[in-house]
């Protein structure tokens, strides 16, 4: 067994952590934090000091510690654990084994103020400016799609939810502080419905199937040329999709053409899109009563593999990130996702950049 860590240990363990490619490294190396520091400071309002007091942590720091959140799907308790136990989450953060370690509670309070300024889209919108700068212009048309971002079920009786959809708060909650605390009255129920497919004989090898699921949305819009979100939006899991399209589309994208689903397209949807100048190449619906001719199929068809670029954003945000929300109502939600779809743009920048590095 050996005795006492030597000077270089530390060293010796980030060296093999870099040539194992730690993403941490490459994350660090890429992504120009102190470009958020500005929108940062503004957000949170800090004092100067003159009045004594502990310091407060860096606020770079403190936004890092929400992107480790975000890729990871950490809680506030499991980010303060895996900072002191990882030697790669200290060095993103710029901390050594002395140094003292936010604790969970600083970090939901930090999260907290950045929620109560509505901060989240403004640094999202900073590192957007970021991308055009470096070269990445939104371009190629925009691909918009929403995807069902859970939460935890809420075990309410019939009575409370049908006050809850009335803008109401049920009266045993009011006479339970502690109770309503923990109630989420923003997020929904919706159905998530599975379509049977049809195989070669025309027989169907499945059953449609509908999947009730709670929380809220990710309405977002990627560029085609790049695939970094460029504009999104939060909501219940019950909001249509079709009405988030204008709240989400980006008037910066040097294409013109819109690509989404059946779900979107509308006599509303498609008089707007043209009346700003868009050209909606979104799915064409099934005639009611009546096969779809086989023209219309084959323009879906083309426009599905165009579509499907936006599915693997929401399956990385959901398998490898694992996004979930565990905060309550949806102005702490609209953070989370936010923070998401940011930290998804981090990793997207960091893949450009690689590619675009000399072999």
């Amino acid at each position: 067994m050996r005795g006492q860590a030597g000077f270089w240990d530390v060293d010796e363990r980030y060296a093999r952590l870099s040539e194992a490619g730690d993403p941490l490294e490459k994350l660090n190396a890429v992504v120009p934090w102190e470009f958020f520091r500005k929108p940062l400071a503004k957000a949170l309002k800090r004092s100067d000091g003159a009045k004594g007091g502990r310091p407060a942590y860096d606020a770079t720091l403190m936004f890092k510690i929400m992107v480790l959140q975000a890729l990871y799907s950490l809680s506030d308790d499991q980010a303060e654990f895996m900072i002191q136990d990882r030697l790669s989450f200290m060095r993103f953060l710029g901390l050594s084994l002395g140094d003292a370690v936010p604790d969970a509670k600083t970090i939901w309070l930090f999260r907290e103020h950045l929620t109560q300024a509505g901060a989240v889209r403004n640094l999202f919108a900073r590192f957007d400016k970021h991308l055009a700068k470096s070269g990445y212009l939104a371009k190629g048309g925009q691909i918009v799609d929403a995807t069902i971002v859970a939460a935890p079920k809420q075990r309410n009786t019939d009575g409370e939810k049908a006050e809850i959809k009335a803008g109401k708060i049920p009266q045993d909650w009011q006479d339970k502080p502690a109770k309503l605390r923990q109630k989420d009255r923003d997020a929904r129920w919706t159905v998530k419905f599975s379509k049977a497919r049809v195989d070669e004989n025309g027989k169907a090898t499945q059953k449609d199937i509908a999947v009730p699921a709670f929380g809220y949305k990710n309405h977002a819009a990627i560029d085609r040329e790049h695939g970094f979100i460029r504009g999104w939006t939060a909501t219940s899991a019950s909001a249509h999709d079709g009405a988030q399209l204008r709240n989400v589309l980006n008037r910066e994208n040097t294409g013109s053409k819109v690509w989404a689903d059946t779900a979107y397209r509308s006599k509303t949807n498609e008089a707007w899109l043209d009346e700003n100048g868009y050209l909606s190449d979104i799915h064409h619906k099934k005639p009611k009563n009546r096969p779809m001719s086989e023209a219309t199929s084959r323009s879906n068809g083309r426009r599905s593999k165009i579509r499907a670029f936006i599915e693997h954003v929401f399956a990385r945000q959901k398998g490898q990130m694992k996004l979930f929300i565990r905060t309550i109502g949806i102005a702490r939600a609209t953070t989370k996702i936010g923070m998401a779809n940011l930290a998804y743009n981090f990793t997207r920048y960091v893949w450009h950049d690689g590619r675009a590095a000399p072999a």
